[in-house]
C-alpha cells in the first residue's frame, strides 16, 4: 500500500496499455509506473492458548473431570470455563490432559 507524496492520500493501481500498471492518486495528478513486481507475505506469530487465558498460574486451583484427551487417551482432564462470547451465549469450558508429558489444551 502505497500512499500520494503530494496528498497523502492512497494510490490505486491503474492499467495503461501502452505502459502496463502505475500508481495513480484519485485526487491529485501524481502517477508512479510500476517498473518490476514486489510481492511478500507477513504472517501474525499466533499467540499460544496458555498466554491467552493466563499461563500456566491459571491452572493450579482447578478442578479435574472424566474428560478422554484426544491427544493421548487420557481419562482425566482439569478444566475452567470462561466467557468468551456475548453474556447471553453459554459459557467455553477448557480442558488440559492430566497427563504431564501431554498437557494438551482443547476446548469444548
Amino acid at each position: 500500500m502505497l500512499f500520494c507524496p503530494t496528498c497523502a492520500n492512497i494510490l490505486i493501481v491503474e492499467e495503461r496499455p501502452e505502459s502496463g500498471l502505475r500508481y495513480a492518486c484519485n485526487t491529485c495528478p501524481y502517477v508512479y509506473d510500476i517498473k518490476k513486481k514486489v510481492s511478500y507475505r507477513t504472517f501474525p506469530k499466533l499467540k499460544e492458548l496458555d498466554y491467552i487465558m493466563g499461563g500456566a498460574a491459571a491452572w493450579e486451583n482447578v478442578d479435574s473431570t472424566d474428560a478422554v484427551c484426544p491427544k493421548c487417551g487420557h481419562g482425566r482432564a482439569y478444566f475452567m470455563q470462561l466467557q468468551t462470547r456475548s453474556a447471553d451465549e453459554p459459557m467455553t469450558t477448557f480442558y488440559r490432559c492430566c497427563n504431564h508429558e501431554c498437557a494438551h489444551n482443547w476446548r469444548d
